[in-house]
């Protein structure tokens, strides 16, 4: 089968951060050649006529969809999608509405509220004026309280963009927290919020599949922070590997029994997330547990990072699926039945909480 292999340009990364390898050896290549693929890449920008001069030159059968970001922003990355529905080309991954409704934290957070589901509350600059009816007191807890925490989220970008420990931060009203938000947003270039920070544990739980199939739950393991030492996932927890954060958040996928109630609960969580966004193909969810025990939903990520070092691939490992094996399932469920893979995908038990 011929497959396209589209990735965004490097050099438009909103972080800056280039691609984990070269894309001729990238690890989603490197298994789609081993599956016995015909695989050509296609580094995407913004010049969607390029783009597209080259798909129609191309023909694939079916593209892989690892744009994460265009012209340096993630917000724009659901363009690459609208232009394969535009060409009828079969892709991986989310479809673009999808993408498109999950572009913002801002309005993920807003359909969330208005399903029932639970996510921290929040507040962003243009939520200034709303908030100027709202009292301190009702807004915000006693700053003794944890709960008066907040953190500060790019609107659209995701790899823990700009986070940092100074993100966590504990205003005094609204209106001090819009002007950080404001602040924030100068500074970067591009629309911050604040959400209330949930001081517990965060879990990300991973899905795969047509009708999902929910993975091992992954919990990040901050017990070598000092108390002080806000525990998130920044930046430097992300990307940067000689740093501190990035030796000390160790995925653990190991639960007690006490745990199984909130496990089964993360998961329905989850799934009611895919239904609710209309995920498909391969999508992730994370959420924090406040010293109650009750979750929040973080954020919807619906084109997640898959590489061998990334957190999805480690649940994939959980799950007893090999790498090859869910990059040719992903592969499946973009196409249409009849030309899928001879092979079905093994069926995979759940594993027990023990």
């Amino acid at each position: 089968m011929h497959v396209t292999f589209l990735y965004n340009e490097a050099a438009e990364d909103p972080a800056n951060i280039a691609e984990d390898d070269p894309p001729a050896n990238s690890p989603e290549v490197a298994a789609l050649v081993r599956l016995g693929h015909e695989v050509t890449s296609i580094a995407c920008t913004l010049d969607l006529a390029a783009v597209r001069r080259r798909l129609d030159r191309l023909k694939p059968d079916v593209a892989f969809n690892r744009v994460e970001s265009l012209g340096g922003s993630d917000a724009l990355a659901a363009a690459i999608t609208l232009l394969l529905d535009a060409m009828q080309i079969p892709y991986t991954g989310c479809p673009t509405n999808a993408l498109v409704s999950t572009a913002s934290k801002l309005a993920v957070k807003e359909r969330l509220v208005r399903a029932g589901l639970p996510t921290p509350r929040w507040i962003s600059e243009d939520f200034r004026l709303r908030t100027q009816e709202i009292s301190d007191s009702s807004f915000l807890a006693p700053r003794s309280s944890l709960l008066s925490k907040f953190i500060l989220k790019s609107v659209f970008e995701h790899a823990s963009f700009e986070m940092d420990d100074d993100a966590v931060i504990e205003p005094c009203s609204p209106s001090e927290i819009a002007r950080v938000v404001h602040e924030r947003s100068t500074l970067a270039g591009r629309p911050f919020f604040a959400e209330k920070f949930i001081e517990g544990r965060e879990f990300n739980l991973s899905l795969l599949g047509e009708e999902p199939q929910v993975l091992p739950p992954a919990e990040i393991d901050f017990s070598a922070f000092t108390p002080n030492k806000p525990r998130i996932v920044g930046y430097g927890a992300k990307w940067d590997a000689t740093s501190f954060e990035f030796q000390n958040t160790p995925r653990r996928f190991d639960f007690p029994a006490a745990d199984a109630p909130l496990v089964r609960r993360l998961s329905e969580l989850a799934v009611e997330c895919w239904r609710l966004f209309d995920l498909s193909g391969y999508a992730r969810i994370d959420f924090r547990c406040d010293a109650a025990g009750e979750p929040w939903i973080l954020e919807v990520n619906a084109n997640p990072c898959i590489s061998p070092a990334a957190g999805y691939a480690a649940a994939l490992d959980q799950a007893g699926l090999s790498y090859d094996d869910a990059i040719q399932r992903i592969l499946d469920i973009a196409l249409p039945p009849s030309a899928r893979s001879a092979t079905p995908p093994a069926t995979h038990q759940p594993l027990p909480i023990c």
